[in-house]
């Protein structure tokens, strides 16, 4: 992924890879020790159903790891916002 500046996510639309729109984009959380970006904090859409997601009182909370692409638009894989696997397995 090509180098974003913050000052130009904010308040940007967030998305899922489906088209589901989230939200926007309230902040984000970092390690100050490593830089390394650890979640992005939305403010949800008011029509997104947002019991499956962390919540963090009245904003969801996105795992960095989840941003498939910053363009006009946040763009990310909903399965691992939402912290679910990306496949299923199932046993026989």
């Amino acid at each position: 992924m090509a180098n974003v500046f913050a000052k130009n996510l904010s308040s940007k639309q967030v998305m899922a890879t489906d088209g589901t729109e989230i939200g926007i984009l309230f902040n984000i959380v970092m390690d100050v020790k490593t830089g390394n970006l650890i979640n992005l904090i939305v403010k949800p859409d008011m029509s997104l159903d947002t019991s499956r997601y962390q919540a963090d009182g009245q904003y969801i909370m996105l795992p960095f790891e989840s941003v498939r692409a910053i363009k006009d638009y946040i763009v990310v894989d909903k399965n691992l916002a939402k912290g679910l696997p990306t496949e299923t397995y199932v046993e026989a």
